[in-house]
């Protein structure tokens, strides 16, 4: 719902209920309860800004609003590094699908392979017919021929060997079946060169995350990319480190992806810098996480040294001024004062307040965005 709209209907409903009141009734200690409630000058008791910049706020409108405080307590929390990561596909499943020569993609038995079709390690995705210029081909049926003409010898040879056979050696009749063997298999290679397909198997279980608009009949380049691999269930997160040691200190780690957070499992990291970083490697164990290859992410990493602070879910931060970090704090029973605070991450979900937080304070964790928005 609108701020404005909510917070008018607030108003008239405050309205209605004073309007409500009879003269049979004695409304002498309602007034003062009123009065006691209402901030100085008089004014009706409405959410509003002070001029101090506090707020306001009634208790039914807190209920509207779906106000929810939590008491900060101020203790030794983790320290942690954030660091820039991207979603990747786990190196241990899915896979690339490559033409391994120019050719012909030909359809599979269940027809061209489109993104989010669900395929098995082994399946045929497609067939792979060769393509070759006429010059090209001509040498290949030319050979051909001429492997035919010396394989009808070879036949011959051994035919008559073994009609022979006694009179002629025994190394020189395997000689000649070892020769007719070696013919009829360059014979199978050169004619599977000129019609026969390669089926285009899947490398991995998974699901097809691109096809490269493939249709059927279209000419493909060697090495070129046909079908990519992923298997949604086991994905991985690459972060660049600038810190080398960062590894030997790393407790845990999470990740946030939009407003996805990840939990993480640190795998490894190279040993080798790139673009004047260490690439660490985690391994998403988040069930059903609804990320992307690719997608950015930041990277929260848990760290074994120590920082004093009061840890808060992230909902509860909110911006002002000029990008800087404030909380809402609940002075009174219906008063709410913003607190400029430093933060640090802590995790996907929570931050730690390092500055500006005192022991006990009651920090508003839900409807921080809404109370910002009152003008």
């Amino acid at each position: 719902m609108n701020l404005r709209v909510l917070l008018a209907t607030i108003t008239l409903a405050l309205a209605a209920d004073a309007a409500l009141a009879h003269g049979d009734e004695d409304h002498s200690q309602d007034a003062k309860k009123s009065s006691a409630a209402a901030p100085a000058g008089g004014a009706p008791a409405a959410l509003q800004r002070l001029a101090d910049g506090s707020l306001f706020v009634p208790k039914p409108v807190q209920r509207q609003l779906g106000i929810r405080t939590l008491r900060a307590r101020i203790g030794d929390l983790a320290a942690t590094i954030e660091l820039n990561g991207k979603i990747i596909a786990d190196p241990n499943t899915g896979g690339r699908v490559q033409a391994s020569f120019a050719g012909s993609v030909m359809p599979g038995p269940k027809g061209m392979p489109t993104a989010g079709r669900k395929v098995v390690k082994g399946e045929v995705l497609a067939w792979l017919r060769p393509v070759a210029g006429a010059i090209e081909r001509g040498n290949q049926r030319a050979q051909l021929a001429e492997l035919e003409a010396q394989l009808a010898i070879a036949e011959g040879r051994v035919k008559r060997f073994e009609q022979l056979e006694g009179a002629v050696p025994k190394k020189e009749i395997d000689a000649a079946r070892i020769e007719l063997g070696a013919l009829q298999k360059r014979r199978a290679f050169v004619a599977a060169s000129i019609d026969s397909a390669e089926p285009l198997l899947a490398p991995g279980a998974g699901v097809i995350s691109a096809s490269h608009h493939l249709v059927a009949g279209q000419i493909v380049d060697a090495r070129e990319v046909l079908f990519e691999i992923v298997d949604p269930e086991r994905l991985a997160v690459e972060a660049l480190a600038y810190d080398p040691g960062i590894g030997a200190s790393l407790v845990s780690a999470s990740a946030l992806a939009e407003q996805t957070a990840l939990e993480l499992k640190y795998v490894g990291s190279g040993r080798q810098l790139r673009e004047q970083a260490l690439p660490l490697l985690f391994r998403i164990v988040s069930a059903n996480s609804t990320v992307a290859i690719g997608q950015p992410a930041k990277v929260i990493v848990r760290t074994a040294h120590e920082l004093k602070g009061a840890s808060l879910p992230r909902p509860a931060l909110t911006k002002v001024g000029a990008g800087e970090t404030a909380l809402w704090v609940h002075t009174e029973a219906e008063r709410f004062v913003l607190r400029k605070v430093r933060v640090q991450a802590l995790d996907a979900a929570n931050m730690a307040i390092t500055e500006g937080l005192h022991e006990g304070d009651r920090v508003v964790i839900e409807g921080a965005g809404l109370l910002s928005q009152v003008r």
